[in-house]
């Protein structure tokens, strides 16, 4: 079954992806749109990875997700080739906690 996705994106509360960046042989797991079927559409506020954090927009006019958060040892310039999409940086960009 759905396991509760129908609840999840329909409730009146932020989604939260948290995953790693690229699969293996660095292929991109982030990509401009989903070919499999959806639960819903435009439903992720905010994509958690190993290497940036981006929030979406998920009311109005569709605009590119911001990267807002860089890992500690990563670039700018090594996101966006590890990412299928394109995006806009936030500024003042953050550099995401290390433990």
């Amino acid at each position: 079954g759905m396991g509760g996705a129908m609840d999840l994106v329909s409730a009146d509360s932020k989604v939260l992806v948290v995953m790693e960046h690229v699969a293996k042989g660095n292929k991109h797991k982030l990509k401009p749109s989903c070919s499999l079927p959806l639960t819903g559409k435009r439903v992720v506020n905010r994509c958690i990875t190993d290497m940036a954090v981006f929030d979406f927009v998920t009311e109005g006019p569709e605009a590119p997700p911001t990267l807002i958060e860089i890992a500690p040892d990563t670039t700018v310039d090594a996101v966006r080739e590890a990412t299928g999409f394109e995006f806009k940086v936030a500024e003042p960009l953050k550099t995401m906690l290390a433990d």
